[in-house]
């Protein structure tokens, strides 16, 4: 109930302000179809002047505490395993990437290569917990001190605006992309297109067959973020296409086969309406549909999953509430090593649950009206209800035992970036996060505290 009053009263409020916020409105001009007057092709600058040699260097450390029943393992030298409440991992993680420029000429070619290295700064077995994603371990849970790889080895061709990159790659799509949230990112194997001919309109084709994971050497085979393990497919391919509409509005559909998986196609929208400086309202929609393909190796899948978000935004103040429901016998599931979830409640939980409803609200406090920019606080809290999954038949998912299960999450943080000097656009986050959860939830009741700092650099 007061979760429907809440839910009511910020409808109504949004509705209260919308008149307040067209005073002075984002334009909702129609943006017509129009061929870009200039091409990245015409303006190269050839392989040797066009080329860069850049990178960042990260030191990642994240302490993880169990509130409740243990979460975690560690073997000891002895070969056993031991549960632990606590997990400690710190990293740092160093790209050095190197870009060249593109031929000149009606078709371009370039190059882009990149090393990946990672030092272990904490090599504690029990206190790293592994094997996991954030320390690269041997088998037995030892932690590797130091260890490096390609991240990316690509080659480029382009005509005009439209440019084939063929190799190891970094990609940022609905369903295919990239993330970055340790201390090294992953990255793509496959081929990719991307065509921006038009001022308003770009399209996007890619197939994948091997994903470079953030915390692992070698390349792996695709499987699911939540499926079960040991569950893998060669290859995943995507198509989209980014429209904008009206200058307020931007819109993306994209549809993305993952060969015995699934086929999902995504839809997802942002608009503006107002002025921040007085009040804007931001409106976000992200929908997914996802169902079962070929073999099914995930077993049968329908599912609908969406979610909508409401953000008030005055000067330094941003309010916003995002609902989001899971309407599915299984979870909405994604890529493992991808950020292919672009919903609003994905958090340090995706709130994903078979059937889930999640609500949050959060507030976020820009500094830069206040004489200090870069510097940005957030506080939110999210909660998840009515999990079920004694409904699911398949054998992919362990959600069985979810009947009525509900969590919440609550989270603070800030984060600062250089504005000038010689650490420009260096960042420094840190989050406190804590997740409770019923006793059939998968998440587990846990805090984390999390300190990130990125330092980019230019060589060339």
């Amino acid at each position: 109930m007061l979760i429907r009053t809440t839910t009511t009263a910020l409808a109504l409020s949004v509705g209260a302000f919308c008149a307040f916020a067209q005073a002075e409105p984002v334009s909702q001009d129609f943006v017509p179809f129009a061929l870009k007057s200039s091409s990245e092709q015409a303006e190269a600058k050839g392989f040797i002047d066009g080329q860069s040699l850049s990178g960042s260097t990260r030191n990642w450390y994240a302490r993880e505490r169990a509130t409740r029943a243990p979460l975690w393992k560690y073997t000891k030298s002895d070969g056993t395993r031991h549960d632990t409440h606590s997990r400690d991992n710190w990293v740092q993680g160093t790209i050095l990437n190197y870009s060249s420029g593109f031929t000149e000429g009606t078709v371009g070619f370039a190059v882009e290569a990149a090393a990946y290295n990672a030092i272990a700064l904490e090599q504690g077995r029990a206190a790293v917990a592994g094997p996991n994603n954030r320390t690269l371990t041997h088998s037995d849970g030892d932690p590797i001190g130091q260890w490096s790889k390609m991240g990316l080895g690509n080659v480029k061709a382009r005509i005009s605006n439209t440019t084939l990159t063929v190799g190891r790659q970094s990609v940022d799509t609905p369903m295919i992309a990239y993330i970055g949230n340790r201390a090294l990112p992953s990255s793509f194997q496959g081929a990719f297109l991307h065509s921006a001919e038009f001022e308003n309109l770009s399209f996007d084709v890619g197939t994948f067959d091997r994903v470079s994971p953030r915390t692992e050497q070698s390349l792996s085979k695709f499987r699911s973020e939540y499926g079960a393990a040991g569950v893998e497919t060669d290859r995943a391919s995507t198509v989209g296409i980014n429209y904008q509409p009206l200058k307020s509005l931007t819109t993306s559909l994209y549809a993305t086969k993952v060969d015995d998986f699934w086929n999902q196609y995504y839809f997802g929208a942002n608009h503006v309406l107002g002025d921040s400086a007085v009040l804007s309202l931001t409106t976000g929609l992200n929908y997914y549909k996802t169902v079962d393909e070929g073999s099914k190796k995930m077993g049968e899948i329908d599912n609908d999953t969406y979610s909508l978000s409401f953000g008030l935004t005055h000067q330094a103040h941003t309010l916003t509430a995002s609902w989001q429901q899971v309407n599915g016998n299984e979870y909405f599931d994604y890529l493992h090593e991808t950020n292919g979830i672009y919903l609003a409640n994905s958090l340090l939980s995706d709130f994903n649950g078979p059937n889930e409803k999640s609500l949050q609200i959060s507030y976020v406090l820009n500094m830069a009206p206040y004489g200090v920019p870069g510097l940005k606080f957030n506080v939110y809290n999210a909660r998840g209800w009515d999990i079920d999954g004694t409904h699911y038949k398949g054998t992919a998912y362990d959600v069985r035992g979810q009947d009525g299960e509900n969590h919440y999450e609550w989270g603070i943080g800030t984060s600062y970036a250089v504005q000038s000097g010689m650490l420009k656009d260096t960042t420094i986050r840190a989050t406190y996060t804590a997740h409770r959860a019923s006793k059939a939830q998968s998440d587990g009741s846990l805090d984390e505290f999390r300190v990130v700092t990125t330092i980019p650099f230019n060589i060339l």
